[in-house]
């Protein structure tokens, strides 16, 4: 009989979106991809799920039960309901009390250093040895594979479900940098404020999403056809259908798509010339759940007069960035994410 040695160390890269969490462990590739929810018994404080088990129960359960994102406009809000939540993450891929671990995790520009420390904080209490953080544009970048260490102008639009950055990257550098606390889960907020507003009817955070998803749109399509909605009828409390447009649709969302292009279109103001014209052959790359709705990068291209490309893998790109980055784990200090402007 054989005694096993100590656990092996492991390199993992960890996107903690608003929306998503996705893991990347080197050598293995992305191990999970779950939603950013745990549902907790207020009651008793024990942890009923976490990832898409939690997501099913949005809305779904009991007075005493609740099913929350600890992680709001791409800040932790709640700290202790964080680190237990990257604690069973991390559990889920493997990962003890015992043993090393490394990590990298991905986090919006637009936070605040102590932000930043509570998410280094909530991880290492989750059971990471060693925590290094990385700017989501700039791991968004590394994962679109643009030649980000040459002298030439590269631009990248990262959406997730609480903010947009937006980025031109030079030389392994940001040149100029637009982050706003603006994303897709304002899309859903405008739609329920819109069924509620002109419809009367009340509905869901997940129906919301899925009427974006179904038929969201920034720029009027072929394809276009009209949606039922069930909710809660705000006079008589009672349950009823409604149907909706894509027009009615793309007007609701207009102000948060707007708000995320006049960013676009303010980043590229900022960008020395000599870069800006670069993007007009190499173009936009269109990253994160939020560039996934439809007609985003056209509208994005006919305000900025540039191409804008969605990149392959959206979602995981942020994720896959970070994982390359793993490479120069030493590298990665907090320093190192403290670049460009702050607007």
């Amino acid at each position: 009989m054989t005694r096993e040695g100590p656990p092996l160390a492991r390199d993992l890269a960890i996107d903690l979106g608003t929306a998503n969490t996705l893991v990347y462990e080197r050598g293995r590739g992305i191990v999970l991809n779950e939603p950013s929810v745990i549902a907790l018994n207020e009651r008793s404080g024990d942890v009923l799920a976490v990832g898409r088990e939690a997501w099913q129960m949005i809305g779904r359960t009991p007075a005493y039960i609740v099913a929350v994102r600890p992680l709001r406009k791409g800040a932790i809000t709640d700290f202790d309901t964080t680190q237990r939540m990257i604690r069973l993450i991390l559990q889920r891929v493997g990962v003890g009390r015992f043993g090393k671990t490394r990590v990298v995790v991905c986090v919006p520009s637009v936070i605040t250093p102590v932000e930043r420390r509570a998410v280094t904080e909530a991880a290492r209490r989750a059971g990471a040895s060693d925590v290094r953080l990385i700017d989501q544009p700039m791991a968004a970048a590394i994962g679109s594979g643009l030649p980000i260490h040459e002298p030439v102008g590269n631009m990248v639009i990262d959406i997730g479900g609480g903010t947009a950055e937006t980025a031109m990257v030079s030389l392994g550098g940001v040149v100029s940098l637009k982050a706003i606390r603006v994303g897709s889960f304002d899309f859903d907020a405008a739609l329920q404020g819109y069924a509620r507003r002109v419809h009367g009817v009340a509905i869901g955070e997940r129906t919301a999403e899925e009427l974006k998803v179904q038929i969201g749109s920034a720029w009027a399509g072929e394809d276009d056809y009209d949606a039922e909605v069930k909710g809660r009828d705000l006079t008589t409390g009672l349950p009823r259908i409604f149907v909706v447009t894509p027009e009615q649709v793309r007007a609701a969302l207009a102000e948060p798509v707007q708000t995320i292009v006049d960013s676009v279109v303010d980043c590229l103001s900022q960008a020395p010339p000599e870069l800006s014209q670069d993007l007009i052959v190499n173009g936009i790359h269109l990253v994160g759940g939020g560039g996934l709705l439809r007609g985003l990068g056209q509208r994005i291209s006919h305000e900025a007069k540039v191409p804008v490309r969605v990149v392959e893998a959206p979602m995981e790109a942020v994720v896959l960035g970070a994982g390359k980055a793993l490479e120069s784990f030493e590298a990665l200090q907090s320093t190192f994410t403290s670049y460009g402007p702050r607007n």
